[in-house]
Parts: C-alpha cells; sequence; structure tokens
C-alpha cells in the first residue's frame, strides 16, 4: 500500500501552483485552474489543491520536501530569501532544515 496524494486547502490555488513549481519541481500538467490544481512528482505524489476562503491548519502542520544533500537545502533558502520570502536560515536539529510560509496558507518544510 503507498500513500498516493494528499489534498491541501489553500486560499490561492494559482499561487500556491507556481510556488510548488518554481521551488519544488512538482508538475501541473492539466493546468488547473483557480478553484483546484493538481500537481504531480516523479515517484507518483499528487498534491490536489483546493481553493477556500479561509485556511486554518494546526500550528505544526506542515509539508516536506527532503532535499538530497544540505547544499540543496541551502539553495532553495537562497533562492526564497532572494525571491522575498521571510524564511529563518537552515539549521540543523531532526536534519539540516528551514520552514517557510507558502502562499495559500500552509507551511512548507524543507530538509535533508
Amino acid at each position: 500500500m503507498k500513500l498516493n496524494h494528499v489534498n491541501l486547502t489553500v486560499t490561492d490555488v494559482p499561487a500556491a501552483v507556481n510556488f510548488l513549481e518554481k521551488y519544488f519541481g512538482l508538475r501541473n500538467p492539466g493546468g488547473g485552474n483557480k478553484g483546484f490544481s493538481a500537481l504531480f512528482d516523479d515517484d507518483g505524489l499528487v498534491l490536489t489543491l483546493m481553493k477556500a476562503g479561509e485556511v486554518a491548519y494546526p500550528k505544526t502542520f506542515h509539508i516536506g520536501f527532503g532535499q538530497e544533500s544540505d547544499e540543496r537545502v541551502n539553495e532553495i533558502y537562497r533562492r526564497l530569501k532572494e525571491d522575498g520570502f521571510d524564511v529563518k536560515p537552515p539549521q540543523r536539529s531532526h536534519a539540516w532544515t528551514f520552514y517557510v510560509q507558502a502562499p495559500g496558507g500552509f507551511t512548507v518544510e524543507i530538509m535533508s
């Protein structure tokens, strides 16, 4: 048995899609719309996004993107910082990791 999809409720589907494509390489072949979109990775994951007026995830809720190296984590951190995201530098805890608030109202962890 394999988890094959996760649905996130977001306040801005196009902005969340752009973010996930740009920084994490997810693909949106169907194009989606302002109310729904499905993104895919190379390992069979389907991440669906549905629009809602409000999003209220629990404080510790997040999705994570594992990277192959600390250097790749640092590269994504630099790109996000240069693009104006409010991110704290990576730190060593359970992994080399940092978190970012994504457009649409959810949190993403980037770690190696």
